[in-house]
């Protein structure tokens, strides 16, 4: 796993002496993997493993750790181990799954790994029940890894496909699952068309269909201004010099090629890097907690910078740099590194760029982030404003840098644009989104000059160099776009774009002024830069934060909650109780949906919360990583913790009320509140945007409304509001359209 060593069980070992010196400095770990295989065992058994305290549960058989189905014939469990207990004693057992029979012991003596050499020869484990003997083969494999690597990887796929569970995200544990692997049932399986189950979206969601970006940004308030004489604001002396003093803050992030990154055996792309913290036991499972940090892309500095160049120490020519991956750890160090007391002053985000470079995308996007975070933003797309003015059947002749009546309409528009949103900044808006091409010095020193002493602008520009992808964003702008909604012809439509495109070109002047942001093909999934000039203060650093990890790529998210438990039965709050029978029974057909759904997806996850009713319920799901946040728990209901919602009413009526009030706000005592859940989340939020693969979020109630919030661009005062019904799966499809939602009823 990563540099470092590997031993297999008959103790021989590859790597250099050197190698596991320097691991052993550097704080190297051990990652075990214990795996089991007999053709004949019954699903009724369940391998088990039990041993030396803290990692395998001790010699308690009840407290033993559950391995997890790999196939048919083969189990598995992986644990990591610390340096002061990698001399470790254990044993194999076998537990019913379903009845109160006593466990069946492997005969012999007790296994003894040390360093990860397996000491004696234990290749089978033989088992006595009754009269039946069972002999299973056992593999044992231990990798010597640096704390980089263990945070960083996912081991996903190495040798036969086969997944392994050990990733270090923030606050995750790995492999905790207490229940077995995936178990045939008949009267769980679904029809074979999972369209069968799709039921109607909430109409108040917009997310359900293909809808245009630029038509959800704000409306122009000239509805009762006629004729482009009567705009209010001239252009056509409003220039700021472009003699700005020497940028203050320079750099550069390079996100690398992912498909690139660890391209050796057991390396897929590297995740997390993160301070390890001591192995915990939490509510009976065990596994690696990870402290925050979502990634790592490699930060390269500019000649001219030198305000990064303390204490992020990220020298990648060194042997021991941290691994580069698409993600945001040092993205986060840097954001951290512009704190500053949040800001009262008005933030503008102007973006620049060429048509079809995915600007409207990348505004629709940061709007809905910000809001979903608290802030009041809102996005003004100057060609909305255009076609309400000038009609939107305008030919590629209106874009020319020589026709002056062209050029002076749409900075007219693009005045009136500024003077709504510098007017809804002045009446309480925080964040604004000048969504335009900008595409000249000329036209954001105007934007400027009305800017002055009225909010800080940073200019957000997008820039692509594949062909391919400036191809796709044009057709999907013909077949989206109203400027060519009344145009019949595909191709003449495509060709007058084209022409538009080229009159943008001719005149192009990328940003080199004031405060700014650039991504470099960041839309293509195959890495990117982003150039960061003069960007100082809270907001400015969360939105670098966000950009960086943002991409493109298609990709399902599928949202439920776990199947119905005990304590939704007795409708108490909280507690972590196991399932009903009901809920049992949803743990199966989700296995199935999953099966079908994602048949194809060899590097989809499986993300629950740490509270067992997620755990169980994606137990039997075969085939993918089960990755288990902290963050993805329920909210956490404080002393009413296991009441019932008359028995807070009853005892006590205070709470009940103030909660009734505004649900939003209110914190349960020594509890959270929905805007709790919402900041803890925002690293899932993070990670889901980085992820390119399809996830699969087993959770709860409050922090399923939280998410969908954010992907449904809901505002905050409905999020506890938001139905999100049991036994009930809702698809988020992300991509270069944007967001869009389709439901999943399995059972009533």
């Amino acid at each position: 796993m990563g540099t470092g060593m590997s031993k297999d069980a008959d103790g021989s070992s590859h790597g250099s002496k050197e190698g596991e010196e320097n691991l052993d400095h550097a704080g190297g770990q051990l990652y075990v993997s214990l795996k089991m295989e007999n053709l004949k065992l019954k699903g009724e058994l369940i391998p088990h493993v039990y041993g030396s305290v803290p990692l395998v549960g001790s010699w308690d058989s009840s407290k033993a750790l559950s391995m997890e189905r790999e196939s048919a014939s083969m189990w598995e469990l992986s644990f990591v181990v610390p340096p002061n207990h990698e001399t470790l004693d254990f044993k194999f057992l076998l537990k019913p799954k379903h009845s109160n029979a006593p466990c069946v012991v492997e005969e012999g003596p007790n296994r003894l790994l040390t360093g990860g050499t397996l000491q004696g020869e234990s290749r089978l484990a033989v088992f006595k029940n009754g009269d039946e003997i069972l002999e299973c083969r056992v593999f044992i494999k231990a990798d010597r890894v640096s704390p980089f690597d263990l945070a960083a990887s996912w081991r996903a796929y190495q040798e036969n496909l086969q997944p392994s569970t050990v990733r270090g995200i923030p606050d995750v544990s790995i492999n905790s699952t207490p229940m077995a692997g995936a178990e045939n049932c008949s009267s769980a399986s679904l029809e074979l068309d999972l369209e069968h189950y799709v039921v109607p979206a909430p109409s108040i969601s917009a997310n359900s269909a293909l809808v245009y970006a630029a038509n959800n940004a704000e409306n122009p308030r000239f509805s009762n201004v006629d004729g482009p004489g009567n705009a209010s604001f001239s252009y056509k002396d409003s220039v700021v010099s472009a003699d700005r003093p020497a940028t203050i803050k320079q750099m550069e992030v390079v996100i690398p090629d992912p498909s690139k990154i660890y391209s050796g055996s057991g390396m897929v792309e590297s995740k997390s890097v993160g301070t390890f913290s001591p192995l915990q036991k939490q509510d009976g499972h065990r596994g690696l907690f990870v402290d925050r940090g979502v990634g790592s892309p490699r930060l390269v500095k500019s000649s001219s910078s030198s305000a990064f160049s303390s204490g992020l120490k990220l020298d990648t020519e060194t042997k021991n740099s941290m691994p580069a991956a698409a993600g945001a750890v040092t993205a986060a160090a840097v954001a951290d590194q512009m704190l500053g007391p949040k800001e009262d002053r008005h933030l503008a985000i102007v973006l620049v760029g060429l048509p079809a470079r995915g600007k409207t995308f990348t505004a629709a996007k940061l709007t809905r982030y910000l809001r979903w975070l608290g802030h009041d933003t809102k996005h003004f797309n100057v060609g909305k404003y255009r076609r309400l003015k000038h009609g939107s059947n305008q030919s590629a002749d209106f874009f020319r840098a020589d026709n002056p009546e062209g050029m002076e309409a749409r900075n007219e528009v693009a005045a009136l644009a500024m003077e709504d949103m510098i007017s809804w900044m002045q009446e309480g808006g925080q964040v604004g989104i000048f969504d335009a091409t900008n595409s000249n010095r000329k036209r954001r020193n105007m934007l400027m000059k009305m800017a002055e002493g009225k909010c800080k602008i940073i200019f957000l520009e997008t820039l692509c160099n594949d062909e391919r992808i400036i191809e796709r964003n044009i057709r999907l702008k013909i077949q989206q776009s109203p400027d060519y909604a009344e145009q019949p012809d595909f191709e003449a439509g495509l060709q007058d774009f084209k022409s538009r495109l080229a009159n943008y070109e001719k005149v192009y002047e990328p940003v080199e002024e004031g405060s700014y942001i650039k991504m470099i093909d960041m839309a293509s999934g195959h890495g990117g830069q982003i150039q960061v000039n003069n960007i100082s203060g809270y907001l400015p650093g969360r939105i670098v934060f966000f950009l960086v990890n943002t991409h493109l790529t298609p990709r399902p998210i599928l949202l439920t909650r776990h199947g119905e438990s005990r304590d939704n039965v007795r409708g108490r709050i909280g507690g972590d109780t196991v399932l009903s029978d009901a809920g049992e029974i949803y743990a199966k057909k989700l296995t199935n949906f999953v099966e079908k759904r994602l048949k194809s997806e060899k590097a989809a996850s499986i993300w629950t919360s740490t509270l067992q009713r997620t755990i169980i319920t994606a137990s039997p799901i075969p085939g993918f990583p089960k990755i288990q946040w902290r963050a993805l728990d329920e909210i956490n209901a404080g002393v009413c913790d296991g009441m019932t919602y008359e028995e807070i009413k009853k005892n006590m009526p205070e709470e009940y009320e103030a909660r009734k009030k505004d649900k939003l706000r209110y914190r349960y005592p020594r509890g959270e509140s929905y805007l709790d859940v919402i900041q803890r989340l925002e690293p899932v939020i993070i990670e889901l945007e980085r992820q390119r693969a399809p996830v699969v979020v087993i959770s709860h109630q409050a922090v399923l409304r939280a998410l969908y919030a954010y992907f449904a661009d809901r505002p905050l005062k409905e999020i506890p509001h938001i139905e999100v019904p049991l036994h009930t799966i809702i698809e988020i499809q992300m991509g270069v359209t944007g967001v869009q939602e389709k439901r999943y009823k399995l059972m009533d």
